[in-house]
């Protein structure tokens, strides 16, 4: 340890916790963890796209479905026009 650290606890303790840091990011083992951070994340963001879409075919689906009930409705002559 080098002379600044030992006269102050809380440099020692932050040069103990750097330390502890970049031997821990220089490891292997670690790099494996970022890569499966990042699969899923990607795997995420097609689940979200997927949900997204199906969500916009659904509301357009909804929405043309409403709107041929309401034109059904305000077309009431008594005659029955096919709705």
């Amino acid at each position: 340890m080098d002379r600044l650290t030992s006269f102050d606890p809380k440099l020692s303790f932050l040069h103990v916790y750097l330390r502890g840091r970049i031997d821990r990011l220089r490891n292997e083992e670690d790099m494996s963890r970022g890569a499966s951070a990042v699969e899923w994340v990607v795997i995420s963001a097609i689940v979200v796209a997927i949900v997204a879409a199906v969500g916009f075919i659904i509301k357009n689906a909804l929405s043309d479905k409403a709107s041929s009930v309401g034109n059904c409705i305000g077309d009431t002559d008594g005659s029955n026009n096919g709705c």
